[in-house]
């Protein structure tokens, strides 16, 4: 199948075109902008249930997905995240994993697994922050609030230091570890005030908005009524 982002990095959309009978993709549900009326599609548990009940309740993902199969091809399907932003696509291989914050999964082939069932999640669950391993073989789609921006780490840049509500995502070859702002600032920052220390070798994609900085700055107008 073929996959053209459109729109980024403000409002994006995926356009899928589908080019052999039978190709399936896998999206979160809700994710449907439009499809041809033959694709066909199943509302389905994805994997074991109590992978996708952890997602649920850890992960705060829906617990349905939607299976998408082309009966032609040149069929297309169009979906788009739930909030603005952009959308990003990247293929990996087998023994590869991504680690996604909730809500950033988008949508994917079917040879990719989500799971909340991953150690290093306790770190970041403890600090406010839940995020869902990706593995397995194929392309994965996912989304940020905001404009989306890579980092890579390696030689030349040895170590980062990032604010847990622009995290997106990162791969598995990071060493991680969340702290709390210290200082003065932290008093100042809306939500937790914590970061997360990376090093070794890998990427990160990082958001440029923050839900929690949105809501704290919309609180003040908020209409109040009469008690």
């Amino acid at each position: 199948m073929q996959s053209e982002i459109r729109q980024n990095p403000d409002f994006a959309i995926v356009k899928i075109t589908f080019e052999r009978v039978g190709d399936q993709i896998v999206t979160e549900a809700g994710a449907m902008v439009a499809r041809d009326a033959g694709v066909e599609m199943r509302t389905n548990v994805e994997g074991n249930f109590g992978g996708v009940l952890r997602r649920r309740i850890v992960g705060a993902e829906s617990l349905f997905q939607n299976t998408f199969t082309a009966t032609a091809p040149g069929q297309t399907l169009y979906i788009a995240p739930a909030c603005e932003g952009s959308v990003t696509a990247i293929d990996l291989d087998p023994g590869a994993e991504v680690f996604l914050q909730s809500g950033a999964y988008l949508a994917s082939t079917p040879g990719l697994v989500l799971d909340a069932k991953w150690h290093g999640a306790r770190e970041f669950f403890a600090g406010g922050l839940v995020l869902l391993r990706t593995y397995g073989e194929g392309r994965l789609w996912f989304a940020s609030y905001g404009g989306l921006h890579a980092i890579d780490l390696g030689q030349a840049r040895s170590g980062y230091v990032v604010d847990n509500a622009h995290l997106v995502g990162f791969t598995s070859g990071l060493r991680h570890e969340v702290r709390r702002v210290s200082g003065l600032k932290s008093l100042f920052l809306p939500g937790e005030g914590l970061v997360t220390d990376f090093s070794g070798e890998g990427r990160l994609w990082l958001q440029t908005k923050n839900a929690a900085a949105l809501a704290h700055f919309v609180h003040p107008f908020r209409r109040v009524g009469a008690q």
